[in-house]
Parts: structure tokens; sequence; C-alpha cells
């Protein structure tokens, strides 16, 4: 009878490698149940309040615009914010993380988003806004950095599972916040300051989980132990095996350019959808509240797929082929925008909701393609900064073909021209090999 399925860490670490008590000192104290359990509450909490700072915005532009004078042009930019920020801001988190843990890092982080939410309806003026609103996306960018860390570090043999019950969480916490903002500011009075500042609890409740685990860096060290599933003749076991930190120069990996231009191209199009899908249908005479409902639908596809394609594709030795079925249902949809909008509707909801799960797809690559949890910390900030300063003129871009075209011919066309090279890429993404050999074999 086959033994237990091995895990990534089972690659990345042999038997002979790994450290034991008599050759090379102590192991490591295994995880308290208290604090694995702690970290998985933090996890889903954390992973809910990444995206309500903006959908929830989206939902109430109109009355934010309104209420404070914004210019249309500055009320533009604010779909490009959210990944500027990212960009700028997540490249710091594995520094933050080397000093003062990852945890600690995502409590502040949580923290972060909390006052962000709480402060921004009240600062009453753009400026105020803008800042309050950069505060909250702060600690959005290193915790979407971490979080692939977090699971690595604490979960390695169940990379999966644990970033698809994260991704979950994201997909249901962006979806509920497009879904039930305008609803609840109605119920809180019909004040849009209200409406926003809501989402400030939910933020608030994340933070707790994470305050017993400041001062705790996860099973090892703060670089991290791998763990590895040893098959022996009696039970398996579980090995921990120092990993020391390398200076790892993560721009001479092939498949860390790959991955971070595919985690580029699919946040290009999932915040493409969010801006501008709903106006799409509602031009081809959809009814507002109708084309509400069918971006709801988009976003709401990645509650069960985020969950599902993760553990598939820790499966396979190559995620090549989730690429290109996912990549294929991109198309399809785009080519249903562009021939028949509004009769096929709720078609192309689906399946422009299944193309936007390369997120999740993504997440679970960054933490199958390096061996540690120091490699998994550089890909993942190298991955998502580089991928969101690429996602960044797609919104933009978007608007301004719409705008001059007067149609969405062209920006359509550019949707189509984009998912190309985004499955391309992830091919590359998807081949069975580790950033830490890559730039190893690339060294002088």
């Amino acid at each position: 009878m086959m033994g237990v399925m091995a895990s990534e860490e089972t690659r990345a670490v042999k038997p002979t490698e790994a450290r034991t008590p008599s050759a090379q000192g102590p192991l490591p104290p295994a995880p308290r149940a208290w604090a694995v359990r702690l970290v998985v509450v933090g996890i889903v909490l954390s992973a809910l309040n990444l995206r309500p700072a903006i959908t929830s915005l989206g939902a109430l532009l109109e009355e934010v615009r309104d209420g404070l004078g914004m210019s249309g042009s500055v009320a533009g930019l604010l779909t490009s914010v959210p990944p500027l920020c990212f960009a700028v801001f997540g490249v710091t988190a594995p520094r933050l993380a080397r000093r003062f843990g990852a945890g600690a890092v995502v409590c502040a982080g949580m923290v972060a988003i909390t006052t962000g939410l709480l402060v921004r309806p009240y600062t009453g003026s753009t400026p105020g806004f803008l800042a309050a609103s950069a505060l909250a996306l702060m600690g959005i960018a290193v915790s979407n950095v971490l979080m692939p860390v977090i699971v690595k570090r604490w979960f390695p043999d169940r990379v999966g599972s644990m970033t698809g019950l994260y991704s979950m969480a994201l997909a249901l916490g962006t979806s509920a916040a497009a879904a039930v903002t305008v609803p609840l500011t109605d119920a809180l009075g019909g004040g849009w300051q209200s409406g926003l500042a809501v989402w400030a609890a939910l933020a608030g409740a994340a933070v707790l989980p994470w305050i017993p685990l400041v001062r705790d860096k996860g099973p090892g060290s703060a670089v991290g132990s791998v763990h590895a599933r040893v098959e022996g003749a009696g039970p398996v076991q579980h090995v921990h095996a120092r990993v020391e930190p390398t200076a790892l120069r993560i721009t001479r990996s092939r498949t860390a350019w790959a991955l971070a231009v595919f985690f580029g191209l699919q946040a290009t199009a999932a915040y493409i959808t969010m801006g501008w899908m709903a106006q799409i249908f509602r031009d081809a005479g959809v009814p507002a509240g109708t084309a509400g409902v069918l971006l709801a639908v988009t976003m709401v596809m990645g509650v069960p797929l985020a969950f599902v394609i993760p553990r598939v594709a820790t499966r396979l030795p190559h995620q090549g082929p989730i690429v290109l079925a996912l990549g294929v249902c991109g198309l399809a949809g785009y080519a249903g925008l562009y021939l028949a909008p509004a009769a096929g509707a709720w078609v192309w909801a689906v399946l422009l909701g299944v193309s936007n799960c390369a997120f999740p797809l993504a997440l679970t690559m960054v933490g199958m393609r390096a061996r540690t949890g120091a490699g998994v910390a550089q890909l993942s900030a190298f991955a998502q900064s580089t991928g969101y300063l690429i996602s960044i003129p797609g919104p933009l871009l978007v608007g301004v073909l719409y705008q001059h075209s007067g149609g969405w011919g062209l920006p359509i066309a550019l949707m189509i021209g984009l998912m190309i090279p985004q499955m391309a890429v992830g091919v590359l993404a998807g081949r069975d090999r580790t950033v830490e050999d890559e730039a190893a074999a690339a060294a002088p």
C-alpha cells in the first residue's frame, strides 16, 4: 500500500538531509495545538478583510464623489490606487517579517486596515480620504504578501487546502462587501460614511487572533523550518530541517519572472472586471440592478473554486493545464461580451468568474515554486509587487479606449489580447521547479 502523498516539502528536504537530535542539535518544538487553531482563525479573518476596503468603496463611489466634491479624474485614479499601494508596500513585507515575525506584521496590517476604514469616511476632504485609504491598503499589501508565507510555515504539508481556505475567504469578503454595502448603508440611515465605516468592525475582529502570536514566529525560526514527511518502516514522521538564510537572487529565476507576469496579468483582468463589467452590461441594455447582481455572480464564483483549485494544483506536477482551462473560460467570456453581452449575460458572468480564479492558482504556485519559508517570502513579495505594478495601467487604459471609441469593442479586444500572454506565462510558471535552484544555476 502506498504511503501518504508527499507534500511539496518532501521534494525540498530528503531524509538524509534532516537534522537529528544526536547529529545536529535539538529539534525545534512542535507547534502548539492552540497556536495552530489561532493561525487558522487568523488566516480566515484576515483573508475576509483583504478586499472590502476596495469593493465597498466601489459600491458607494458616486455618493463619495458627491459628498467630497471629488473630480471625475480623481475618482478614476481611485481604481489604480489599490494595485499601486500593493506594489509599493508589499515589497517591504519580507524585511518586516524577518525583523518582527510574520504574525506580528499581519497583526499590524489588520490594525492599519481597521484604522484606515474607520477614519477615511470622516476626514471631510479628498486628500484625507485618500491618505486613510492608503493606510488601509498598506495593511492589505503586507498581509497579501505574508499569507502564503504563513501557510507554508505553519501548514507545509497542507499548502493546497490552506491556500484554498484562504482564497475562499478572500473571495467571500470581496463579494460580500460588493453585495451588502448598499443595503447596510440604507439600514444605517442612508449615510455613505456609516456604510463604509462599518467594515472596520470586521477588520478589528481580525486583529484579535494575531495578538497572542505577535511574539510567536511560527514552527522553527523566523526564516522557517521545513517540515518533511518521511516514510520508513514505522508510521509517517515529521522531521524538522533547519533552513539557514541565503542570499537568493530572485531576479535570476525565470520562474519568478513568469509568475510575476502571470500574477500581474490576472490582476489586470480582475480589476478590469471589478471596475467595468457592470457598465458593459448596463450599456448593453441590462438593468442596473441586474448588472450589479451579475458582477456579484462573477465574484462569488471564486468562493467554491478558490478552495478546489489549489487542492487540485498541488496534486499535479505541472499546473499548466489549469492555467489553460481558466484562460479558455476567460476567452469565451470576453467573446460573449463582444458578440452578445445581454443575451448570454449570465453565462458570460459565470465564465469570467471561473477565469478570475487564476488568483488562488497564482498564490498556490507561489507556495510550490520555493523550497523554504524565506524563499516563499521573497517570491511572494517579488511576484505580487511586480505583478501589481503591471496591473496598474489596465483599468485606466480600458476607460480611455471606451471614452475615445464610444463603445466596448476595443476594450474587450484588449482584454482578449491580454489573456493570451497570461496563459503563456502561466504555463511557464507552472513547471515543476524551484526559484532557489534556478537562481543558483544562474549564479556566475
